[in-house]
């Protein structure tokens, strides 16, 4: 132990390496449930840094898990079994900013938030935006494929990364793939590492795509007396071919919850944003004019317009507070990210509702309604064992329910050690192993972020010595 800090010092300099045991508490957790103590936390700041930690631990056989601000909800940044945790959080620079080819170089612990207010000046913004958006790191959201409430008309992080620079294990060496042309030929590389939840490669730096501010952009908010309503309103405004940039649904738990003047009486509400050209927004038989004649027809009772962004952030404040504040009705949430089509949005929901009663455990629903992304809160108290595993059991539940509809498991938090368990539920035997194979490509050893993804700890293992000949 005592060399593998001497030379982790000499690489990151001795502010950069973490050892005491009040420090390591910081990291044993994202912000899922579970929990793992780093060995040593090292923070570099450049690749070569990066390139070189690997290969230390790599000598030193220890395991090496990524993380950037730790806001990731599936665990993926837990140390299942010790070794370095590597965070990415010093490497935070915005490189080079292009507004001629629209595009940023950023080193992956920029914070997300960060990027668009840099651009804004220039009418630009970085379209994914999750909920933790003010903290949450690039590099993080490439690691999760990210996405957010603005994403349903743009899409997710992997449609706006054009390339990466990432560290290989064991050897160190620095790649890239992608590149600011589109369609580069040969294997996806750059689509195989976003959204491979730190199991294949480090980032160290990510070329991400620029849009254009809309020049006029409304804001909708419409009442519901329940989410069923609500969700109909939804099909209809996605049949009537309008997609918004946004799409959002609470229902009345966390309505009353994030409170904010949003009508907390309310069975649920729908944030909807249009954008366009302003003529566009006025027209009396425009897109935004339809979403509210639509939402009037399912029975909205109330609809409130912000055209003015002072108006607008006050809206979307609460929506994406509304996680931190159930914490207000119970000390711990357990959070999923499950995905149905549209249409099965309603039977979902009343599936949800089903398992709060069925195992005694409030459940607060957000969602990003539009793709059928939803969000259920189990409330508990982890102090209380018995109701910590109702929580849990509740959760699986859900997630069942999701796959029964012909959804998924995860939208965008990832699957991390959460939800590894269920992954043979949505995939075959030979997918499961096809995607061992390719893990064990880039990780040979399994020392990259282990036991995460897979449905048990030693599966990539397990294939690899499946694959072996005989004799």
């Amino acid at each position: 132990m005592k060399l593998l800090i001497e030379r982790l010092c000499a690489i990151v300099g001795a502010d950069g390496v973490i050892t005491s045991g009040a420090a390591l508490a910081t990291y044993e957790s994202d912000a899922s449930q579970d929990r793992g103590t780093p060995t040593v936390v090292v923070l570099p700041r450049s690749t070569a840094e990066v390139a070189a930690v690997v290969r230390t631990a790599h000598e030193q056989g220890l395991p090496i898990v990524p993380r950037g601000a730790g806001t990731g909800l599936s665990g993926g940044a837990v140390a299942v079994e010790g070794g370095v945790v590597l965070t990415t959080t010093r490497l935070n620079r915005i490189q080079r900013v292009d507004l001629a080819n629209r595009i940023a170089v950023v080193e992956p612990g920029v914070v997300n938030a960060e990027l668009t207010n840099r651009v804004a000046p220039h009418g630009l913004y970085y379209a994914p935006d999750p909920s933790s958006q003010p903290a949450c790191t690039i590099g993080g959201n490439v690691a999760e494929n990210a996405g957010g409430a603005h994403c349903l008309a743009h899409g997710v992080t992997t449609n706006h990364v054009l390339a990466l620079e990432a560290v290989l294990i064991p050897s160190g060496q620095v790649v890239r793939v992608g590149g600011p042309a589109p369609d580069r030929p040969g294997y996806d590389l750059m689509g195989l590492l976003v959204g491979s939840e730190g199991t294949l490669a480090i980032v160290t730096e990510i070329t991400v795509r620029l849009l254009v501010r809309a020049e006029g952009v409304a804001t909708v908010l419409a009442a519901f007396d329940g989410v069923v309503p609500a969700s109909e309103a939804v099909s209809a405004i996605i049949g009537q071919g309008i997609v918004p940039v946004a799409l959002e649904m609470m229902d009345g738990m966390t309505t009353r919850a994030v409170a904010a003047g949003l009508l907390e009486d309310a069975g649920a509400v729908l944030l909807i944003e249009c954008e366009g050209l302003r003529e566009e927004l006025d027209d009396k038989e425009g897109p935004l004019a339809t979403v509210q004649a639509i939402c009037r027809a399912h029975g909205a009772r109330d609809l409130r317009i912000a055209f003015a962004a002072a108006d607008r952030n006050a809206l979307w404040k609460a929506r994406k507070s509304a996680r931190g504040a159930l914490g207000t009705l119970a000390p711990n949430c357990y959070v999923h990210d499950g995905v149905v089509p549209r249409s099965k949005v309603p039977a979902l929901m009343a599936r949800i509702e089903a398992v709060a009663a069925e195992f005694g455990v409030p459940i607060a629903t957000y969602l990003h309604a539009g793709d059928g992304n939803v969000h259920p809160n189990v409330l508990f108290d982890a102090r209380r064992p018995a109701e910590a595993e109702r929580a849990a059991a509740a959760g699986e539940a859900i997630l069942r329910a999701c796959l029964a509809l012909g959804g998924v498991l995860s939208g965008e938090h990832g699957i991390g050690t959460e939800k590894q368990a269920y992954m043979s539920w949505a995939l075959t035997g030979t997918d499961l192993r096809t995607q061992a194979r390719v893990k064990l490509a880039f990780d040979p050893d399994e020392r990259l972020n282990p036991h995460k993804l897979f449905p048990t700890p030693g599966f990539c293992g397990e294939v690899r010595g499946a694959s072996r000949p005989p004799g």
